[in-house]
């Protein structure tokens, strides 16, 4: 399952923090970060599903 997360956190990264953690901190902080620049999005998008 975290293959699959992770390859969704490449193609769209909030989708990817989504389905780990769900609407919280660092649902927005990656929004955010997506928006400001889409490989910082990735990067914290894959940092968290192998965080947890």
């Amino acid at each position: 399952m975290d293959v699959i997360r992770i390859l969704l956190a490449i193609i769209l990264p909030p989708v990817g923090v989504f389905l780990q953690v769900g609407i919280g901190l660092h649902f927005w902080l990656n929004i955010l970060l997506t928006i400001l620049g889409y490989v910082p999005g990735i990067i914290h998008a894959v940092w968290v599903i192998v965080k947890k």
